[in-house]
């Protein structure tokens, strides 16, 4: 999780929305990422999207069985629904999303409850929570002129 949270870093340098995202595989990053939506102006750049972008070109295959994607936030259910395509087994996040949210947090929406695809997903929530949390509320009271409120 603390390289997905350099990524988000990154994030916030560029004054995006600080979510970072990498995928590893057997104990290797394979692909990293973090929010370009603004910078890019394109609402699925995402940083889950970026990183198993990036980590399906590391293997030269979409199919990315046996990998897990660590990201600071829960991700949304666009970023949910590449994850259960790519076939990423493991999802491990900082904090959730009441929001916008795909793994469970925003009542009604849990994209990861059943897999078409096969096994289910396994989820791991609030990993270094803390530090994913204070990344959001430093971004968004700098955005809101130093208002304390989210």
């Amino acid at each position: 999780m603390q390289y997905a949270l350099k990524e988000a870093e990154k994030a916030l340098e560029k004054a995006e929305v600080p979510i970072g995202a990498v995928v590893v595989y057997e104990d290797l990053i394979i692909g990293k990422g973090h929010n370009l939506t603004e910078t890019l102006q394109d609402a699925t750049a995402h940083a889950e999207i970026l990183a198993i972008t990036a980590a399906a070109a590391h293997q030269a295959s979409w199919r990315l069985e046996g990998a897990t994607l660590y990201a600071t936030v829960e991700p949304c259910p666009m970023c949910c629904g590449a994850t259960l395509l790519a076939r990423i087994g493991k999802v491990v996040y900082g904090t959730d999303d009441s929001r916008f949210g795909g793994c469970g947090s925003m009542p009604g929406v849990n994209v990861m409850a059943s897999n078409p695809f096969g096994p289910a997903v396994q989820i791991v929530r609030n990993v270094k929570q803390n530090e994913c949390q204070q990344l959001l509320k430093h971004f968004f009271q700098k955005l809101r002129g130093g208002s304390s409120s989210e």
